[in-house]
């Protein structure tokens, strides 16, 4: 059974404001301390991320999920603030502050004016395939999938202070950076090295890990990382895409896809990005155009042997009729600002990371 690991990215938020708060180095490091390892600074210095070990079990992972953010919950409350995991901040001030790291530095020095406002958190699944050559196999094969993945898991609706239009506006952000959205296809592995060495050699990327595609290949880990997903609003939202993702990629049920082009899948990832599960997106099977709820369903229909096999089909069948009842990430968001304004914003981030 192909081992996996998770990365949640996270906002630190003024309580009473929601703006993101900077955090100093003494903050920063006693949150650090206080979860101890897998938690790491980010980007901005009102980012942290936190990483899995690796798992087998969709249990393994749930447990470290739960306990992470239960300590970032109580140590962000006790100095006046509220961690959110939102895929962009609700208010975006444009006047934060890089993390001090030699990479950071450097990708700052590269994006000038779009890091004021490269306020985004993602979820990134990394998922085992030992073999290198496999891997970008598996990267050909999933990539014309993840658009409705997506579409079912928007998280990022708010943009200084105001509702962007956008179940996704983290992944219009992203689309900024070179080498963003879907990965070209890829002959064979040195076809996909050819590819980055050129995008590092034309100064597009400092280095191969920072590459934005949605999917592609890890540059520390025998994985393949997917990184499609805005950061998540809860644990179940969080382990819905890491039992997805992983199917995805172990499946042997995706070799008929269609050969849609790079425009097609992106054009499908921004319909995806705007409208969420009201999205009319390209069928990587026939190119057909098509409601995201059937795409996905489709997919959920291909996937059903892979998840059997890990233990996770009626985890999905059932997340994913939460989902149509309860809202996506997005729409519980707007639903809890339409109600209550930036207090029903707050509620909802802070249950995010209260403990059960």
């Amino acid at each position: 059974m192909a081992r996996f690991g998770v990365e949640e990215e996270f906002v630190l938020l003024d309580e009473q404001t929601l703006v993101p708060s900077a955090m100093s180095p003494e903050t920063r490091e006693r949150i650090l301390d206080a979860a101890g390892s897998g938690l790491t600074p980010e980007y901005l210095t009102c980012q942290l991320e936190s990483a899995t070990e690796p798992c087998l079990t969709r249990a393994d992972a749930e447990g470290q999920l739960r306990r992470t953010r239960g300590i970032l919950g109580e140590v962000a409350a006790k100095q006046g603030s509220i961690v959110a995991a939102s895929g962009t901040p609700f208010i975006s001030p444009n006047r934060l502050v890089v993390s001090s790291s030699p990479h950071y530095d450097a990708v700052s020095a590269q994006l000038v004016e779009i890091t004021r406002e490269h306020e985004v958190n993602g979820l990134h699944i990394h998922v085992e395939v030992p073999d290198e050559e496999e891997r970008v196999r598996v990267v050909n094969r999933v990539r014309a999938w993840l658009p409705p993945l997506l579409a079912i898991t928007g998280n990022a609706p708010f943009a200084h202070g105001r509702d962007s239009g956008y179940a996704s506006w983290r992944s219009i952000l992203i689309r900024r950076l070179p080498a963003s959205w879907s990965p070209p296809l890829f002959h064979d592995l040195s076809d996909y090295r050819s590819h980055v060495d050129q995008l590092v050699s034309m100064g597009a990327i400092a280095e191969a890990s920072s590459l934005s595609w949605t999917v592609r290949l890890s540059e520390r880990f025998p994985t393949v990382e997917v990184r499609v997903f805005d950061a998540q609003l809860t644990v179940d939202d969080t382990l819905l895409a890491v039992a997805l993702t992983r199917a995805l990629l172990v499946s042997d049920a995706l070799d008929d896809c269609h050969g849609l082009s790079l425009d097609a899948i992106d054009a499908s990832l921004w319909t995806a990005a705007r409208y969420g599960t009201d999205a009319r997106l390209v069928d990587p099977v026939n190119g057909s155009i098509e409601p995201a709820w059937t795409i996905a369903d489709r997919l959920l229909e291909r996937l059903r042997p892979a998840l059997a096999q890990l233990g996770d089909d009626d985890f999905v069948v059932d997340g994913l009729a939460r989902l149509r009842s309860e809202g996506t990430g997005a729409q519980r968001q707007h639903r809890a600002y339409a109600d209550d304004g930036a207090a029903g914003l707050r509620e909802l981030y802070r249950t995010s990371t209260a403990t059960r």
